[in-house]
């Protein structure tokens, strides 16, 4: 694999995972500043260093692409990778809006490469957890499904901050929110109201969106980057026989907490606290070299995009990106 941005999300999401995928390589990393990319190289211990984004993408020794560039940026380079016969693992949010999106899902289509959202979350034992309870009927009929994610990261200068790079907390955290709503529920919401808080004109720092499906059943998800609320990340599913709540599944191996609520009592649950990172990575290398399927591939990516500009036309606030 390859490395598109010498960003400081890579050492987390991919550089330490690899270590423990025996079936990755990170092979080379490139940067606009080349010398950033020699710097990141060296720490990181990665043998190449590409001289561009170009360069790196001809390189016929790597089979697929890290995407942590700006959010701006993914569909862009994305594309760039599938044409050069690349997979690809893109950051979340997957582009900067739902068209870009169903751009990209096409070209993967027609050339026949896997794109994986990095959504590592999903990857993790505890998200099993989670959906088998929620979909399973211990609950009974579900009613509710709320969903958070809110961190303390008061940068104004920033990328998430920019909405040239099509930032804001929607899709930052807010892209985590929809997607475990989305996935706990097993279906696909439409947005009936939006609230935002702003950090500049077009950027959201906070926000709050209500849901609902087809089948009645209603959902909120809370983000933010900044706000009263400094950290909130959490999951809470409410059926007619009962309820559960989930502390942190976005990284639940630093810590986490399901609970379920019953008439016959309650009981908290914990699983193995295996790093998300690895999961996913161990997901993504299964799918480009066994075919494997994964949950968070570029239909799924289309749809959670079409969530967050939904939010955000809720909000009266524009969709992020050239198609906005």
């Amino acid at each position: 694999m390859g490395i598109l941005g010498a960003a400081r999300i890579a050492p987390m999401a991919l550089v330490a995972p690899a270590r423990d995928v025996p079936d990755v390589e990170i092979a080379a990393v490139a940067a606009r500043d080349p010398g950033r990319a020699q710097a990141f190289a060296r720490k990181h211990g990665i043998p190449g260093v590409a001289s561009s984004y170009e360069e790196l993408l001809a390189d016929p020794s790597l089979d697929a692409i890290y995407n942590p560039l700006p959010n701006s940026l993914h569909a862009e380079w994305t594309l760039r990778a599938l044409e050069a016969g690349k997979h690809v693992l893109c950051e979340k949010p997957f582009t900067a809006n739902e068209e870009e999106a169903r751009r990209v899902a096409a070209v993967a289509a027609r050339v026949g490469l896997v794109v994986m959202e990095a959504f590592h979350w999903r990857y993790h034992p505890l998200a099993a957890r989670m959906i088998a309870i929620a979909r399973g009927g211990e609950l009974g009929a579900v009613r509710r499904i709320e969903t958070a994610m809110c961190i303390p990261l008061p940068l104004p200068g920033d990328i998430r901050y920019r909405l040239d790079l099509a930032g804001g907390a929607t899709m930052d955290t807010g892209s985590y929110a929809v997607s475990i709503l989305r996935h706990l529920a097993g279906a696909e919401p439409t947005v009936t109201r939006a609230e935002a808080r702003l950090s500049s004109p077009g950027v959201d720092r906070w926000m709050e969106a209500d849901l609902r499906f087809e089948d009645g059943r209603t959902g909120r998800i809370t983000c933010s980057l900044w706000s009263s609320t400094l950290l909130r990340i959490r999951a809470r599913v409410e059926g007619e026989l009962g309820t559960m709540d989930v502390l942190n599944p976005v990284m639940p191996q630093l810590y986490h907490h399901l609970t379920v609520t019953t008439r016959s009592g309650k009981r908290c649950e914990r699983v193995e606290r295996v790093s998300t990172y690895t999961c996913q990575l161990r997901a993504f290398a299964g799918a480009v070299l066994r075919g494997d399927p994964i949950p968070t591939g570029p239909e799924d990516a289309v749809q959670n995009m079409r969530v967050i500009d939904s939010v955000y036309r809720a909000a009266g606030l524009p969709v992020r990106g050239a198609a906005a």
